[in-house]
């Protein structure tokens, strides 16, 4: 088994450390945040507030929000004389980002692997991830028995860069998909049924989708419903997806439409909510545009 330095131990990097932790591995988290550190702990993961604080690893797995904290990381690491290793970036950040920094990693020896997940926390807990992994055959090969516990691999090529690229078109339908649900949902309001009944209807047919089923149920609950993935992520990830489809020159519509919305919640003060939430901003009985 590996010595694994976890980076960024949140809301579903602390389960997919404990799937770690399970399958026998040494796993060490990494955290800015007191609070994530002390759940780290409670839950039985040593935890620390730097990666510059942990000893060296074989396996360093990142998880964190967006490209400036992974480019943060890298400067620390370097800092602190980082020099070979294995690192899996498992952050969703965008194809240019991966690049960029693993280039920056290689130079100092270190075997690069971009794999990307998706499933969200529910999936994080039960093992049941889909990962977009590419890079070196031999290098994916190496960190095989640190991936496989959390989901399943799915190899996309490569070229570093290309398991975010698929990330991209995944996050793309999430998007998609989850304001659509919130439109639906609110629509089945607005004509006078009860959505809770119509969910259930909907949900196994032609019109059912994984972010339907998942957070419709949720989107049927109030504001203060557990989170488990916010509508920041998704102002994120949506604007990954529409600064790649910009230098793609690639025509995006339904995602623009969609960003919006995770736009209007976080302007609606949603921002730190679980992105089920999205439903709120189609609560007005008039289009947002009427506003």
């Amino acid at each position: 088994m590996s010595s694994v330095v976890f980076v960024g131990v949140g809301a579903i990097g602390l389960p997919m450390a404990l799937r770690l932790s399970s399958a026998g591995h040494n796993v060490t988290g990494v955290d800015p945040l007191p609070a994530a550190q002390e759940r780290a702990q409670a839950a039985g993961v040593n935890a620390v507030a730097r990666y510059a604080d942990t000893a060296p690893c074989e396996v360093t797995v990142v998880m964190v929000a967006n490209g400036e904290q992974l480019a943060a990381l890298v400067d620390e690491a370097l800092a602190s004389g980082v020099d070979g290793g294995r690192w899996v970036l498992m952050s969703t950040v965008g194809p240019e980002a991966v690049r960029s920094q693993s280039a920056r990693l290689e130079k100092a020896g270190v075997h690069v692997v971009d794999a990307p997940v998706t499933g969200g926390v529910a999936r994080a807990r039960t093992g049941d991830l889909t990962l977009f992994a590419s890079g070196a055959p031999d290098d994916v090969d190496a960190v095989q028995d640190v991936l496989e516990p959390l989901g399943t691999l799915r190899r996309v090529g490569h070229d570093l860069g290309g398991g975010q690229a698929v990330k991209v078109v995944n996050q793309h339908l999430c998007s998609v998909h989850l304001a659509a649900a919130g439109e639906a949902l609110a629509l089945a309001e607005h004509l006078g049924l009860d959505a809770a009944q119509v969910l259930p209807l909907v949900e196994s047919g032609a019109a059912g989708s994984w972010m339907l089923s998942d957070r419709g149920p949720r989107m049927l609950q109030d504001t203060d419903v557990e989170v488990t993935s916010t509508v920041g992520i998704f102002v994120k990830d949506s604007g990954l997806v529409e600064s790649a489809a910009r230098a793609a020159r690639a025509d995006t519509p339904l995602l623009d439409a969609a960003r919006q919305r995770f736009l209007l919640a976080a302007d609606a003060g949603l921002l730190g909510r679980d992105d089920s939430r999205v439903i709120e901003t189609f609560h007005a009985a008039t289009p947002a545009g009427d506003q």
